[in-house]
């Protein structure tokens, strides 16, 4: 039995990955945190989750929440997991994280700290987004610079980075296929009037509005015709079920930095 804490156990996608390990088979709930203050402190975390009562109940300990889990899943804010990277590396335990955002400083300690913790790391934990990455860089490779790359993202107006983690990992991808420097040639977002569009531009959308949960449309241009992929999510529970699946699937892997390609076994 894999022991999974919860990191933000509270907002809307803890509840959610709390209803997703009690529907796991071969996992168990060993705990959840929120900040110090939260208002539902010492609550039942089942009760919580709109489940039966677990008789476990949220505190704002983190490291003991480590101590007593095999893996932690985070999907908070970049502050806020860094802090949650701490007390894992502190107690040599496993960790998820679905944040996004984190600064480029950030990442570098994230990436030191998986050399010895095992640490899977991706800004969309969906399996349909993950084979859109996969899907996305072939297409791109096989298109090339004939084809001008759009792409757009839209989620609820809650969220507060922009654009999306997935966005951003999108147009890594397609950049890194096409062989261009994605700080050199990324767009974001247009305005006012130019000569037009830049030859090897890659142009990156944001939309914010009411409770949209997420959706991602990466658009390939051609003179003629257009290429769309696309992905929309109806429920917070695509992103819970992934990040309880990677959980179980890190657990059992040597230290390291792994994403949701890895998990899956996208990566060739």
């Amino acid at each position: 039995m894999i022991n999974v804490g919860v990191v933000g156990a509270a907002g809307r996608m803890g509840r959610n990955i709390i209803a997703s390990i009690e529907d796991t088979e071969g996992v168990a709930l060993g705990g959840g945190t929120e900040a110090a203050g939260h208002p539902e402190l010492g609550r039942d975390l089942g009760e919580l989750a709109g489940l039966a009562k677990m008789n476990v109940v949220l505190t704002d300990d983190v490291t003991a929440l480590a101590e007593a889990c095999d893996v932690i899943i985070d999907f908070t804010l970049p502050a806020v997991s860094m802090h949650t990277l701490k007390a894992v590396v502190a107690k040599n335990k496993a960790v998820v994280f679905g944040t996004t955002g984190f600064s480029a400083e950030q990442k570098r300690e994230i990436e030191q700290a998986a050399q010895t913790i095992r640490c899977v790391l991706a800004p969309n934990m969906s399996i349909g987004v993950n084979v859109l990455f996969k899907v996305a860089g072939e297409v791109a490779r096989a298109l090339g610079d004939a084809y001008d790359v759009e792409i757009v993202e839209a989620h609820h107006k809650f969220k507060k980075d922009a654009p999306s983690g997935t966005a951003v990992r999108v147009s890594e991808i397609i950049a890194e296929a096409l062989q261009r420097n994605l700080n050199e040639v990324g767009v974001y977002g247009r305005k006012g009037f130019s000569e037009g569009r830049g030859e090897k531009e890659i142009g990156v959308h944001t939309l914010r509005a009411g409770d949209i949960i997420g959706e991602h449309r990466v658009m390939f241009g051609g003179m003629g015709e257009t290429l769309e992929i696309s992905h929309r999510a109806q429920s917070r529970q695509t992103f819970a079920r992934g990040s309880v699946r990677a959980a179980e699937w890190v657990a059992g892997q040597p230290p390291g930095l792994y994403d949701m390609q890895d998990v899956l076994g996208l990566k060739e």
